[in-house]
């Protein structure tokens, strides 16, 4: 079997050479999004990286990256999936390595679309500036946020900030998870807090909006490719009007400056939630990252 591992700190660069060496790909690959979620592992094999991931109870495999030999890649996953008596499934997967496979194994898998987790892809103009109609509701927000709250502040998140932050960020989960106690929110509680624990070894950015010493929200990324980066949370208090606008915005504009060749901001998946697709496409999505899943045909059972 192949000796995947769970990812380490000191991969960081190694893998992150590779990631930007590829076409872009969506927020799954982002070093910090394996470090921090679940029960993520990878493997440096044949010039590329292969991954094995445990997604809703079934384990599977997101499509191998790097300009190595990457159908070598592919039949040590067969052989893998093999070994371990499991039914092989590949996701993440682009058209282009839908195509790829297609071309490589024909007729050898199924493949499905998986809008559930189709990325969100804004231009970063667009989120710092809301110009034109389309985007005067967020624009009312976030005027409306600096109205009543004039004194706020955009700050980085740094020692004198970050256990106010922590506190927040645990008090909106708290919240949460007793308005909602089915709701998903214990993966994401922990993988915030592993985002807290090991803020500087990720390299993370972040920001949080501060009045008169109180967070008003909180939000923290990395880069994702040389012109994307990937927001993987964004909290905000739910008692203050406008804050989660307000916070896109300014957090845009600050990227904005800070790197002059970035265009895109990944927002990541909506998980099929009806509520969270509808406030996605609010923002008027520059594109989608498409994925798909393929199986193997002769594992096929309508799973």
């Amino acid at each position: 079997m192949l000796d995947f591992q769970r990812p380490q700190l000191s991969q960081k660069d190694d893998y992150e050479r590779v990631l930007f060496s590829c076409p872009p790909r969506g927020c799954e690959y982002s070093f910090a999004n394996l470090y921090l979620w679940g029960r993520q592992q990878l493997v440096f094999t044949h010039g590329c990286v292969a991954f094995f991931s445990h997604f809703n109870g079934r384990s599977v495999y997101p499509y191998p990256i790097g300009d190595g030999d990457r159908r070598a890649v592919i039949e040590e996953i067969l052989l893998d999936a093999k070994q371990r008596g499991i039914p092989c499934r590949i996701v993440s997967m682009t058209a282009a390595d839908q195509a790829e496979l297609q071309g490589w194994f024909p007729d050898k898998f199924l493949y499905r679309a998986d809008r559930d987790s189709y990325d969100y892809v804004y231009s970063v103009d667009d989120l710092a500036d809301l110009k034109g109609r389309k985007f005067q509701k967020k624009r009312n927000h976030v005027n409306h946020f600096r109205a009543e709250h004039s004194q706020f502040e955009l700050q980085n998140l740094t020692g004198g900030n970050f256990s106010a932050a922590q506190r927040m960020v645990g008090e909106w989960y708290r919240a949460r998870m007793q308005a909602d106690p089915t709701g998903d929110y214990m993966m994401e509680s922990i993988a915030m807090s592993r985002a807290f624990r090991h803020y500087e070894g990720l390299q993370m950015e972040s920001a949080v909006l501060v009045e008169n010493g109180e967070i008003l929200a909180v939000t923290m990324g990395s880069r994702l490719w040389s012109d994307t980066f990937d927001i993987h949370f964004e909290k905000a208090r739910e008692d203050v009007d406008g804050a989660y606008a307000a916070v896109n915005c300014e957090f845009a504009r600050y990227l904005r400056l800070k790197y002059p060749n970035l265009r895109y901001l990944n927002r990541e998946d909506d998980v099929g939630l009806a509520g969270l697709r509808k406030a996605k496409l609010s923002y008027n999505p520059h594109h989608m990252v498409e994925k798909s899943w393929a199986y193997l045909a002769e594992d096929f059972h309508g799973d």
